[in-house]
Formats: structure tokens, C-alpha cells, sequence
């Protein structure tokens, strides 16, 4: 029985040649996508229907001995896994432009995470990252991971605004009454530099974070102590 793919996504090829031979199979794009980056997926879900195909359009398929002679196994799942990963995937225009627009979106939320404007060391908002991105011409590579094409897109955009990419650390107090929450999460929000305890209970300490999430962090520290925490920025690297 066919296995369907997960929601409207329509099916797409993924292809690979091997020694001369052409192996195809139907996948979904989206989970396909995320398998070739390095996700983990599942891979029964991703695998549309139950074959391998020397040539899909003509319904053709791979023997199971040509599969284990090649693949080392005869395993539909395992093969289908193998071609995404080492092929290509025929995507349709609107599927990689849902992608591309899809992988923009983390690139730029990565961004808004991690830097600052060096002037004021305030975060960026993601509206205006995406402004200087439209306004630099700088597109997004669909097949490099976030981190690795950042770099990139952030020398192109701070010749639009001042921008870098930066660690903050902050200095938090908090008093008895929430220290002891305070500690247990604090791992949580960042890399802890130094943690000192206070004769009288109240628990001091640096916190490394990401440039961008000064705010978000103040305000998580506001609700576990209900506002009882002093918060300040001690240095920008």
C-alpha cells in the first residue's frame, strides 16, 4: 500500500546515479529537503509510496538484487534515504520558492538573535534586517545551512545599516525569595560566566547570550521573579 505524503505537499523525484545506474524515487519535498540538511525526519513519511525505480515515468523498477548489489540492502526506506541524501531533488518553482522563502525567515530570525547595531547595542529588528536584505539585492542559498551563509548576508546588509554579530554579557541580581528558581534556569538561557551566592540568600551572576535576545531574556527573568530582578548589561564581544 502506498504511503502518502504528509499534508498537500505534491510528491517529488528525487534521482541518483550510481555506476552508470539511475535510481529514482517519489518523496515528499518538504521532509526530502529537510533530510538533505541534516534534520531528522521520518523517513517512512518522507518515502511516497513503496518502490525504487530505475526510471519513475516509465513505472520501471529496480530489482532487488540490482538495489542490494548497489545499496547494500533491498529496503525501499534505507534506499530511498540514501538517494536523497547523495542526489537531487526536482523541485517545482513553488516548492522552492516556499523553501527559499521558508529558509529566509530562519536566516533572518538567526540574525535577529545574534546581532546588535554596535552604536547603540540594541538588537535589530527582523523587519529591518529584511529591509537592508531587500535593499542590498542578497538572496539566501536554499542548500547551505543558516550558519553557514550568515556571514555572507551580514557583510552584504552593513553596508545598509550598522549591524554585528555579538555575544552580550549581562549581570543579573535576584533576591532569596527567587534564587533558587533563578539558578536552575539560568543554564537555560545562556553560558553561565560566574554564579556567587550571597550570605543573605540572593544569588548574583554573568550571563553570555546572544546579542539579540537581551530583551527576551529580561523579560523571562521578570516573570519567574515577578519583577524582582536587576538585570544589567555588563559588556558587548
Amino acid at each position: 500500500m502506498a504511503r502518502k505524503s504528509r499534508g498537500e505537499h505534491e510528491p517529488v523525484v528525487a534521482r541518483l546515479e550510481v555506476s552508470g545506474k539511475r535510481f529514482e524515487v517519489l518523496v515528499n519535498p518538504e521532509l526530502a529537503f529537510d533530510y538533505k540538511q541534516g534534520k531528522k525526519v521520518n523517513l517512512e513519511e518522507m518515502l511516497v509510496g513503496d518502490f525504487v525505480y530505475t526510471d519513475l515515468r516509465r513505472g520501471l523498477r529496480a530489482s532487488p538484487e540490482l538495489l542490494r548489489r548497489v545499496f547494500g540492502t533491498d529496503d525501499a526506506v534505507r534506499v530511498a534515504a540514501e538517494i536523497v541524501r547523495r542526489g537531487e531533488l526536482q523541485l517545482t518553482s513553488e516548492q522552492r520558492r516556499r523553501l527559499l522563502e521558508a529558509k529566509k525567515r530562519q536566516v533572518i530570525s538567526y540574525i535577529a538573535r545574534n546581532a546588535i547595531d554596535p552604536k547603540t547595542k540594541l538588537p535589530i529588528p527582523p523587519q529591518r534586517i529584511e529591509a537592508a536584505m531587500e535593499q542590498a539585492r542578497v538572496g539566501v542559498d536554499l542548500y547551505k545551512s543558516v550558519e553557514e551563509q550568515v556571514p555572507r548576508i551580514v557583510r552584504a546588509i552593513s553596508r545598509i545599516i550598522p549591524i554585528k554579530i555579538a555575544k552580550a554579557l549581562v549581570r543579573v541580581k535576584v533576591p532569596a525569595a527567587f534564587s533558587a528558581r533563578v539558578a536552575g534556569v539560568l543554564q537555560k538561557l545562556g553560558e553561565v560566566k560566574n554564579m556567587e551566592w550571597r550570605s543573605d540568600g540572593s544569588l548574583v551572576a554573568e550571563l553570555e547570550i546572544p546579542a539579540g535576545l537581551q530583551q527576551e531574556v529580561i523579560d523571562k527573568l521578570n516573570k519567574l521573579t515577578k519583577g524582582n530582578v536587576e538585570v544589567r548589561l555588563a559588556g558587548v564581544v
